[in-house]
């Protein structure tokens, strides 16, 4: 579930990969049907990215990295990084990317949360939404 007033949709190009946008937010979600080996899932996930490869600084900075445990019946990763892309997406060149993967009850899911670095520093609000939008996603 996403805040009143963000816009929802498949990326171009893309079955597997559905975005939410609003507030200056990037929430990218990536699927799989089974119970897919999470850590592989997570590493593709992490490679998920707003612009080509090509496009964005090698140098990634980790908050923290492959941090795991258990939510109800799921298995979870969690990692997060800051990049620097060579062109402005969304008018912002500095991004801060976390991924949360699941895997579960025959389910797969990657949830890539994109935020502004400015906005995401400076703004408690920001985070909290983020959080917020996390927290909401449900699998059957």
């Amino acid at each position: 579930m996403t805040p009143e007033g963000w816009t929802e949709g498949q990326v171009s190009g893309r079955t597997d990969l559905f975005e939410s946008v609003g507030d200056g937010h990037i929430v990218r979600f990536l699927y799989a049907s089974g119970d897919v080996g999470y850590d592989s899932l997570h590493v593709t996930c992490m490679l998920e990215r707003l612009a080509p490869e090509q496009d964005a600084s090698p140098h990634l900075r980790y908050e923290y990295d492959f941090l795991s445990g258990v939510v109800g019946d799921y298995r979870i990763l969690d990692s997060a990084f800051e990049i620097t892309y060579d062109a402005p997406v969304g008018g912002q060149r500095e991004w801060r990317q976390r991924n949360v993967t699941l895997v579960g009850k025959g389910h797969s899911v990657c949830v890539i949360l994109h935020a502004p670095l400015k906005l995401w520093k400076k703004s408690k609000a920001a985070r909290e939404l983020q959080e917020a939008v996390l927290r909401s996603v449900t699998l059957p």
